[in-house]
């Protein structure tokens, strides 16, 4: 089949290096400009870089403006989609005979949207992966053709899972295309009801709230380790930076938010908006980063227990 991508960053690298080590022929690629959006800069292998090299024509756009007659002078048979950032209208996506694959890495219905893989950390499912579907007017919506599932480890961060299910996009792409060129149409409608919707992530996401539970917190801090934006949280007026962080062993009662105790390797900071009745874990809090980038230990960053750690 003739192909047309539209994608960007690593997510849409990986797509288009499996379309070109396929029977299909690459006609065009849609990419997005180079952004300076915190999120944007990571996982940022160049589509239009890879396209140039195998001599792909390539279109730079934030939105899908004024590109139908291009798309049809081009002829593609199916248009193939991951990581592509704006809504493609109806006049894009049922242009090609065999309409739009789009690659999305979560298990739809769920966790249609942006960021599944941090907001599904954060929520402690138990496993991810990556659904090709073919796309429809609501977003992340239509017929699944392919999904495949990895497990969530006990200790993974969103970068483990990134190496997982990134992992996944050549074996769906290629799956779902077979399944599509020999004519397949029979494929399975997503459960709208178990259908869950999350946007971008912003920096405000990732500031820690002491009243959750610090299973939660940990979860979060995992969702946010390097090179995406830390947690954080406020010491003294100056922002705080969670590196690296763990549930405490064991059980500590007060105010959420207290710089309690030391616990192994790190300190251990009061968590749960019910933690006065002293049956909480706290959170152990190993690894910390001041406002100017400079990453210390938390036993050497607090010196003396007590005060609090807040969220402003």
């Amino acid at each position: 089949m003739r192909v047309a991508m539209f994608g960007y960053q690593t997510w849409g690298h990986r797509t288009l290096r499996a379309l070109l080590d396929s029977e299909h022929e690459v006609v065009l690629v849609v990419t997005h400009p180079k952004s300076d959006h915190a999120y944007e800069k990571i996982w940022s292998d160049s589509v239009a870089d890879l396209a140039a090299e195998h001599d792909v024509p390539v279109v730079l756009r934030n939105r899908p403006d004024d590109l139908v007659p291009t798309l049809k002078e081009a002829e593609p048979d199916i248009i193939v989609a991951n990581n592509w950032r704006t809504w493609l209208p109806p006049e894009i996506f049922t242009l090609p005979p065999h309409g739009t694959l789009n690659v999305h890495d979560s298990l739809l219905p769920a966790y249609a949207g942006f960021s599944p893989l941090i907001w599904a950390l954060i929520n402690g499912e138990q496993e991810v992966g990556v659904t090709g579907h073919l796309m429809d007017e609501e977003l992340d919506a239509g017929d699944i053709v392919v999904q495949r599932s990895v497990p969530v480890g006990p200790r993974d961060t969103s970068v483990d899972l990134f190496h997982k299910t990134v992992d996944l996009i050549e074996p769906v792409v290629t799956e779902a295309l077979g399944l599509i060129a020999s004519g397949r149409t029979d494929f399975t409608p997503q459960d709208r009801s178990k259908a869950t919707f999350f946007h971008k992530r912003s920096i405000e996401d990732s500031r820690i709230d002491w009243n959750w539970p610090a299973e939660h917190i940990d979860r979060l801090v995992r969702a946010q380790v390097d090179p995406y934006p830390n947690a954080f949280t406020y010491h003294r007026g100056q922002r705080l930076r969670i590196v690296r962080a763990s549930v405490s062993q064991g059980r500590y009662g007060g105010t959420p938010g207290r710089i309690f105790i030391k616990e192994g390797d790190g300190v251990v900071i009061v968590a749960g908006a019910d933690a006065r009745f002293g049956q909480n874990h706290g959170l152990v809090v190993e690894r910390v980063r001041t406002e100017d980038g400079t990453e210390l230990a938390a036993t050497e960053y607090f010196q003396t227990m007590g005060g609090y750690l807040t969220a402003s």
